[in-house]
């Protein structure tokens, strides 16, 4: 039983006695306790890889911030390293695949990953925190959409335009459609793996569904995280964020997800004209908590006006950047509790 199940009941749909908030990236660069950590290990992967550092950075915004829900320190590109493609994490640079997927051979030497096998200190991960937390708040798993992972595998690193990836869908679809269905298939079983493990619900990471033209994004990102919302138990909340992918309400509504998240460009009473019934989180511009702690409070009382009193998750628009101030990110989540218990007050 879960002491704080406000996300839960949210993401059902269900009523709650005030907004649940967490934030994407909550655990890692922001918190002093996780930099102290970090500085011990001899890189970003090991704290990945090590069950027990991944289970004590997941909790420690639910000791630091007091958000209510903890999602599991991972990162999406232990998929293609499962599947065969092996990644660095390069400080200051970010993610490099020294091999990249070009060819049909490439994709042939891939395999669909066994997420026991492959994933298993992921699952690791979530045991050790489920047994941590003790019920205090529900733990989220995730992993990438198929899309974004394709992007990364054959791209080889973070871009602006992922032209390589893109190039692939042009010139050569139906290679690009094998690629997407072996990733795919992995991430199914990932995502359920999770959850037996212990997660409360899942997110899909469409981080790079904006570069993405809307005929495009139909073909090879949306359909397939269909799949993905569709194999997932049907007691598990699930939520599809997609950045910038404004054009693809349309197909978000079609889909067995519970919640979508949106980014900070996006207009909630738009949106739900859009989706009818279904759970939204978000959408904060993480760069309102570089303000002072009164335009802090301002932008979340606006952004929770916006979405109102009820089927809302407050989140960022995007993960919170590491650069900023842990206290502005405890105004945000103190407003939060406040005003969203004040709306619904005034709602009698």
């Amino acid at each position: 039983m879960l002491k704080n199940d406000l996300l839960l009941r949210a993401a059902r749909g269900e009523q709650t006695e005030r907004t649940p908030v967490w934030l994407m990236r909550q655990a890692g660069r922001i918190l002093p306790e996780y930099r102290a950590l970090r500085a011990k290990l001899s890189g970003f992967k090991e704290l990945v890889e090590t069950p027990d550092l991944a289970a004590e950075v997941t909790i420690q915004p639910i000791d630091a911030l007091d958000v209510d829900a903890a999602i599991i320190f991972s990162d999406i590109l232990v998929v293609p390293e499962a599947m065969g493609l092996t990644y660095e994490m390069v400080e200051a640079r970010g993610p490099l695949f020294p091999q990249t997927v070009q060819s049909a051979a490439d994709v042939d030497r891939l395999r669909v990953a066994d997420p026991h096998e492959h994933l298993g200190y992921v699952l690791d991960a979530i045991r050790v925190t489920k047994r941590a937390l003790g019920g205090r708040v529900p733990l989220i798993g995730f992993a990438g959409a198929p899309w974004t992972i394709l992007a990364y595998m054959v791209e080889g690193h973070g871009s602006k335009t992922f032209s390589k990836a893109r190039r692939m869908l042009f010139q050569d679809p139906e290679l690009a459609h094998r690629l997407l269905r072996k990733i795919t298939d992995t991430t199914i079983a990932y995502l359920r793996a999770q959850i037996e493990a212990g997660a409360n619900l899942v997110q899909v990471f469409d981080s790079w569904a904006g570069i993405l033209n809307p005929e495009h994004y139909h073909e090879f990102s949306a359909r397939y995280i269909q799949e993905i919302c569709a194999a997932m138990p049907a007691d598990t909340p699930v939520t599809v964020f997609a950045k910038g992918a404004f054009f693809a309400h349309q197909d978000f509504a079609q889909m067995p997800c519970r919640t979508i998240g949106l980014d900070w460009n996006e207009d909630p009473r738009h949106v739900r004209q859009l989706v009818g019934d279904k759970t939204l989180q978000g959408n904060l511009d993480p760069c309102a908590l570089y303000g002072s702690p009164e335009q802090v409070r301002a932008a979340t009382v606006a952004m929770l006006e916006r979405f109102g009193p009820q089927r809302h998750i407050a989140n960022l628009g995007h993960g919170v950047y590491p650069d900023t101030n842990p206290d502005r990110v405890k105004v945000f989540i103190e407003t939060v509790k406040e005003h969203s218990l004040r709306m619904r007050q005034d709602l009698g």
